[in-house]
């Protein structure tokens, strides 16, 4: 129950279920059948009205009954009984006008009664035929009340002719197919996350339960149960790190400012040139401008996660190739490392998050998962391939952006070894 104000004061105000669709076009049919057949049956009445009044030659009509004689052409008197046929005249006049009345009546009469009893078989046929076309909205209903977290399986799977309806229904379930796949990757995503802090919380557990079963524990032991536990401290933290950049990049939020991928790629080689050079690992690189629209912090993380991968998944001696490139409406980033020959599936699933290929590396396989997740949030695409010499080569493609300003970009050094 509401309140509604009338002048001053307040009043309550009741409020009943609200009318269904079905009843709002129901009584629709109902009130444009009425309206439209009113308007013909009064068309049809001013109609008849007017054919009754059309005729009015009422001599005509007492010759037809013999009230009066044939009409006389030559004759300069008039003929006997002319006072008679003035008073039947009139006297049929009135008759006619009464007749008429009494058949405008009826008619108006039987119009109405034909029209209250059409405008009602009009209601109950509008009815069912409301309920009949709005029966895939019920399906519709059906299928979104049942589905669930749990039971994202359910298709509408509407058949019937290419309409709107068919169209909002093809759309929820590619809306349900997207939310199913959604979830399953969430599910298969918690379940690694809590795998992968299992063994950390294990491994700091076991450490200081061996110390504290120890009565009289030596300062070496302590000292290096304390050290166990800072390096898994230090994995767990890498851990959560990564997890939420991929958080991060997947919603995407930051603000965006047009981004040189050619300088990035330089800064990042740059800063992990000492790294690779540890590692035995020769960088060449091939640094063309390419300008996007982007948020600088991701897209900076996105290469330097594709050179590090580059470099810790390589061999010694290797090579670690780095190129950017710009066509057309596309700039592109192409990073590429020698090592062993990989399978070509297991390369295409390595964006999927915590799929890795060493299960004893120290990497948790979110580096791929988090260039991928910032590559779809800025419009772009992920092609991981495997050659046949070995190593793998990934390739993203960005949309371009021109600049309004002529800049110049200097590219780094050739070689970096």
């Amino acid at each position: 129950m509401s309140r509604r104000r009338s002048g001053r004061r307040w009043l309550p105000r009741i409020d009943g279920p609200a009318p269904t669709i079905r009843l709002r076009l129901t009584v629709l049919y109902g009130v444009v059948f009425l309206i439209t057949g009113a308007v013909l049956l009064t068309i049809g009445y001013f109609l008849v009205r007017s054919n009754l009044g059309a005729h009015d030659d009422f001599q005509s009509d007492l010759r037809k009954l013999g009230l009066l004689p044939p009409r006389q052409v030559f004759f300069r008197q008039p003929p006997p009984g002319g006072t008679f046929a003035r008073d039947g005249a009139s006297i049929v006049r009135a008759v006619r006008a009464q007749l008429r009345s009494d058949a405008l009546h009826r008619l108006v009469i039987e119009y109405l009664i034909a029209l209250g009893a059409m405008t009602m078989v009009s209601v109950a046929a509008g009815w069912l035929l409301a309920g009949r076309a709005l029966r895939p909205l019920r399906d519709i209903t059906a299928t979104a009340r049942r589905v669930s977290g749990e039971n994202l399986g359910e298709r509408i799977d509407l058949v019937g002719p290419s309409d709107e309806l068919k169209e909002l229904a093809d759309t929820i379930d590619g809306m349900l197919e997207r939310l199913d796949a959604a979830f399953a990757s969430q599910r298969h995503f918690v379940a690694n996350a809590s795998h992968e802090l299992r063994t950390p919380l294990a491994i700091m557990r076991t450490e200081v339960d061996v110390a504290l079963a120890d009565p009289d524990p030596q300062i070496r032991d302590l000292r290096a149960m304390a050290e166990a536990v800072r390096e898994t401290v230090d994995r767990c933290e890498r851990l959560i790190e990564g997890l939420l950049m991929l958080a991060r990049s997947e919603a995407a939020g930051g603000r965006e400012e047009s981004v040189d991928l050619a300088s990035l790629a330089g800064d990042c080689i740059t800063d992990l040139h000492r790294r690779a050079q540890y590692a035995g690992v020769t960088i060449r690189d091939d640094l063309a401008p390419a300008w996007v629209r982007g948020e600088p912090a991701l897209l900076e993380r996105m290469i330097a996660n594709l050179v590090d991968n580059g470099i810790r998944h390589n061999e010694r001696g290797g090579f670690l190739s780095v190129r950017t490139r710009s066509s057309g409406e596309r700039v592109s980033v192409v990073v590429a490392n020698g090592g062993p020959r990989i399978d070509p599936d297991e390369a295409r699933a390595l964006t999927e998050p915590f799929r890795r290929l060493n299960r004893h590396g120290d990497g948790f396989g979110l580096g791929l998962s988090i260039v991928r997740s910032v590559v779809e949030a800025h419009g772009g695409a992920t092609r991981i391939t495997a050659p046949e010499a070995g190593g793998l080569e990934v390739r993203v493609e960005l949309p371009v952006t021109r600049r309004l300003a002529t800049v110049g970009v200097t590219q780094t050094s050739s070689a970096l070894t």
